[in-house]
């Protein structure tokens, strides 16, 4: 039984930051791609970001870039998702993900997912 489960979400004002943390339960990830989706009221899951497997390379949605930032410690089994300078807009369910391809940024490409973790930012 495979399971990705985040934590650390929650309530912040405008400029703020949060630290998501993903921690994947009954087997390591360290071998995949893992990524970053979120989801606001009445959108689609949208693209954050993603990780290889090495953590050498990383990749951004325009919207995030330069604010957010992704990151993972192996050792710990976990994936990190750094968010700073925090907007309304950015409101949402993140989702953790996990893949076995990197360069398809999409949601197809992404087996693995966890339940999702509320990000509320107020203006």
């Amino acid at each position: 039984q495979v399971q990705l489960v985040e934590s650390g979400g929650g309530l912040v004002q405008a400029g703020g930051s949060l630290r998501l943390s993903c921690a994947p339960s009954g087997a390591t990830f360290s071998g995949y791609v893992m990524g970053w989706f979120r989801q606001a009221p009445g959108k689609d899951r949208e693209f954050v970001a993603a990780i290889n497997w090495s953590g050498a390379l990383t990749y951004y949605a325009d919207s995030v870039k330069g604010r957010f930032s992704i990151s993972r410690d192996n050792a710990k089994n976990t994936v990190y998702l750094q968010m700073n300078s925090l907007k309304p807009e950015d409101t949402a369910v993140y989702y953790c993900a996990a893949s076995r391809v990197w360069g398809q940024f999409t949601l197809k490409s992404y087996y693995y997912w966890g339940q999702g973790t509320q990000v509320t930012v107020s203006s």
